[in-house]
């Protein structure tokens, strides 16, 4: 449904990005935001699903700049230099500012929703909080939310998915997300492990990933998707 197109972000560096064209009436803009493994096919299935419901879809390959193409498997060396792209070699504020970027692009034809996984979704609940021109986001199992939510308070309407035996991000992290009790987020606990969405992962859990695709789906809908 989609194709792989040039995007020139703020820095003047061109990278690829993933866009997939609203099938029907075109309901808004979504940024679907990579897991730490790049725009794999995961990731483009999961754009053509949103777009299939009516939204125009941008999912950036974030880590272009540093080694170009990126599309890891879960396992071994591939998780690895995910890792280290991550976690050392690509600035996550380099990432919000292409975040940024594909928001712009698709802001003035309509609302524009950002949805992130894994590394995604710390990503989106930090544009949730900093960010302009989101409507409203809904972030997947990601590690680095409680760290930001101890931060400041999301500005636009978020919701977060974490599963309750996802061994990489504690639950007192996420006990204390919802203990915060931000007026405009909502915290869902999932009976999963870590990627619960991803059927290529073993810790997919279908019930969980489908409840989560109809909050994020109910959540852009009530704000004008």
């Amino acid at each position: 449904m989609g194709e792989m197109i040039r995007m020139t972000m703020s820095d003047g560096a061109e990278i690829a990005v993933y866009r997939a064209s609203p099938v029907g009436a075109r309901r808004g803009g979504v940024v679907l935001v990579q897991e730490i493994f790049g725009v794999t096919d995961h990731i483009r299935e999961m754009a053509d699903d949103y777009a299939a419901e009516g939204y125009e879809v941008l999912s950036p390959a974030l880590f272009d700049r540093e080694h170009p193409g990126f599309e890891a498997s879960y396992t071994g060396p591939d998780f690895q230099r995910a890792v280290e792209l991550a976690r050392t070699l690509h600035p996550f504020d380099l990432s919000l500012k292409d975040t940024q970027t594909c928001i712009d692009a698709l802001r003035d034809k309509g609302p524009v929703f950002a949805v992130g996984y894994c590394y995604g979704g710390s990503i989106v609940w930090a544009a949730a909080t900093k960010l302009d021109g989101v409507a409203a986001a809904s972030a997947y199992y990601g590690s680095m939310v409680p760290a930001f939510a101890a931060e400041a308070p999301p500005r636009v309407p978020v919701i977060a998915h974490f599963g309750r035996y996802d061994h990489g991000i504690p639950m007192e992290g996420v006990e204390a997300v919802i203990a915060k009790d931000f007026p405009l987020a909502e915290i869902h606990v999932y009976e999963a492990g870590h990627g619960f969405n991803s059927d290529r992962r073993k810790d997919y859990h279908e019930p969980s990933a489908e409840l989560a695709r109809d909050r994020t789906l109910t959540l852009f809908r009530e704000n004008g998707g």
